[in-house]
């Protein structure tokens, strides 16, 4: 695998078509959340990646500045790409573009998600809360 990640900003039409698609696949298809609320206006303000086996994207995200910090959100990989270490080199590409950001960094994450993140120095807040159906929990990435 040849491995590449790009960084874009909305609406870089091309490269959002693609974080789209990947999104598609897993938060309406697979997971079953409705698309209004997957799709939505933050997209706008938010920085994206795309990881990219060879020509293929095959994993994506995003980061956007709130009033509480930088959220980390819409981690996705496809399915077949998924226990690879795939999810792991997003994560580490978005940490390492914010390693030089002093706030807050933060994400919400799936229940089943969490121990993911844990492995990379999140940690749980608060009690778990539903989010677009999905139990999440809100974490703070401790650096």
């Amino acid at each position: 695998m040849t491995m590449q990640i790009k960084k874009f900003n909305y609406p870089e039409t091309g490269l959002m078509d693609q974080a789209f698609k990947i999104r598609e696949k897993v938060f309406i298809r697979e997971q079953g959340v409705p698309e209004d609320l997957e799709k939505d206006s933050s997209d706008r303000d938010a920085v994206h990646y795309i990881l990219f086996d060879e020509e293929k994207p095959i994993a994506t995200a995003r980061r956007r500045k709130t009033t509480n910090g930088i959220k980390l959100e819409r981690f996705a990989v496809l399915s077949e790409y998924r226990n690879h270490g795939i999810g792991s080199k997003v994560l580490h590409f978005v940490l390492e573009d914010l390693k030089n950001e002093d706030t807050t960094i933060y994400l919400n994450s799936q229940e089943k998600a969490v121990p993911f993140y844990e492995r990379y120095g999140f940690v749980k807040s608060g009690e778990p809360f539903m989010e677009a159906g999905i139990r999440h929990f809100l974490m703070y990435y401790n650096a």
